[in-house]
């Protein structure tokens, strides 16, 4: 399955230039992992970063305009970063099977005369065959809808200029369309359409657990939409099509919650579906209207992991909201057993302010964001920072001991730069100090 080495972020709300991972103008850089976590305090950026993967899509799923004016985003003109008048742009680094050769998609978007946003520009580009190292050549290039375009499989743009037969002129119609919705459609580009397949099955999840409380028509769907309130429609194809994963989703939720033996459907006399869980102290079920919010969060995670035919690139928004804290760090490694790198495993990207999340994850798979001083995001891999490395290879915990934590208390971000240049320091001892108070406590609990 396709999987996302990086992504930039420029002008964007308070992501004015940001970078995770690795690029085909930063070859230095690590790539993504499977499982990436941004972690950082309220008011950085997570929001902004997680809603900049949804603006994407959204480009894709309508057009640029739809997609500035929904989400409550207020349209370009509060999109764009203050005192900017660069377009908004994005760089997508990304490879669609282990040894692949690399595609980057780049994308900008601004405002016309009228103040009405369109596509600027649009560039697909990769590696020739056999190319190794090197820049990449474009085998998409449009600009205000007007370039060329590259057939087939292999055919990329060549430094001399030249035509070639599988080169041809594009004028698109509607600026405000992204030129991969509609090349993407054609037989003849089978790298746009599968760039372009890729981006819409993107998952961003909005699941709310009030969506998942309501009541819907009776009917099996396959997959669990972005707010969850199909959630009893899934169960019903997963109880119907793959009767055993659904158990060994049950046997998960028993050890993690407990008292929830079983959950059902119950379709009703006006063919509308009910969820039922069953408490082994009661005879009578419970239903999703009774039960709590980690409950049906809990769930729905599971259920989101375990789809048969899961999206290539999920991403989650602070998980650990209504979940005992205890839950958070199972719930990580539940996430992170599912993006295996591996065929048909989903890629996961998760933003969160809760360090008991990252306890169990590398310094490799966290990301730490922050505000400097001039307003802007800027944001480290804690991989990166040679004191959280020693720290866990000590044995510390990445997360609640206080390696990240303590790193985002202490640090002072370097004046004047906001662009990713950091200055901090972390008091081993203090960490040392919290990490003892951890085990103290957690000893005293157990006893």
């Amino acid at each position: 399955m396709a999987l996302i080495e990086g992504f930039r972020v420029r002008n964007y709300r308070a992501l004015h230039d940001i970078t995770l991972g690795k690029l085909s103008t930063d070859q230095e850089g690590d790539p993504l992992t499977p499982f990436t976590v941004v972690i950082g305090k309220n008011g950085v950026g997570k929001s902004t970063l997680f809603d900049a993967f949804g603006f994407v899509a959204d480009c894709l799923n309508t057009d640029v305009e739809t997609a500035c004016d929904g989400k409550q985003r207020g349209g370009f003109e509060r999109m764009r970063s203050l005192g900017i008048d660069e377009p908004i742009q994005f760089d997508i680094y990304y490879r669609e099977a282990p040894g692949e050769r690399p595609i980057t998609y780049e994308l900008a978007i601004n405002v016309d005369r009228t103040g009405r946003p369109f596509v600027e520009s649009e560039v697909l580009k990769q590696r020739r065959k056999g190319q190794k190292h090197g820049r990449p050549y474009p085998f998409l290039r449009l600009h205000h809808g007007v370039g060329k375009v590259w057939a087939g499989e292999e055919a990329v743009e060549t430094e001399s200029g030249e035509e070639d037969r599988a080169q041809e002129d594009v004028e698109l119609t509607d600026l405000r369309q992204l030129g991969i919705a509609t090349l993407g459609t054609l037989k003849e580009h089978p790298r746009i359409k599968r760039f372009r397949d890729f981006l819409k099955g993107w998952y961003l999840s909005y699941f709310h657990p009030d969506a998942a409380r309501s009541i819907q028509p009776a009917g099996v769907q396959r997959h669990l939409n972005i707010h969850g309130d199909n959630i009893g429609n899934v169960v019903q194809y997963m109880e119907r099509e793959h009767r055993e994963r659904f158990q060994a989703i049950l046997a998960r939720i028993a050890a993690k919650i407990p008292g929830v033996r079983s959950i059902k459907t119950d379709v009703t006399q006006d063919k509308r579906v009910l969820l039922q869980f069953n408490d082994g102290a009661f005879s009578d079920p419970f239903y999703a209207s009774q039960m709590s919010d980690g409950t049906l969060k809990i769930f729905a995670y599971l259920l989101l992991m375990e789809d048969p035919d899961p999206p290539p690139f999920i991403c989650i928004e602070e998980p650990e909201n209504g979940l005992y804290h205890r839950l958070l760090d199972s719930l990580a490694n539940e996430l992170r057993a599912h993006a295996t790198g591996k065929k048909n495993a989903p890629q996961i990207f998760v933003t969160t302010h809760q360090p008991y999340f990252v306890d169990a994850l590398s310094p490799k798979e966290v990301w730490i964001l922050e505000k400097g001083a001039d307003g802007f995001s800027a944001i480290r891999r804690a991989s990166d920072i040679e004191l959280v490395r020693n720290l866990v290879d000590e044995g510390l915990p990445l997360g609640a001991s206080g390696i990240a934590t303590t790193w985002m208390r202490g640090r002072h971000a370097h004046r004047g730069t906001g662009g990713g240049q950091f200055r901090g320091q972390v008091d081993r001892d203090a960490v040392a100090r919290r990490h003892r108070g951890t085990r103290r406590a957690a000893h005293m609990a157990r006893a």
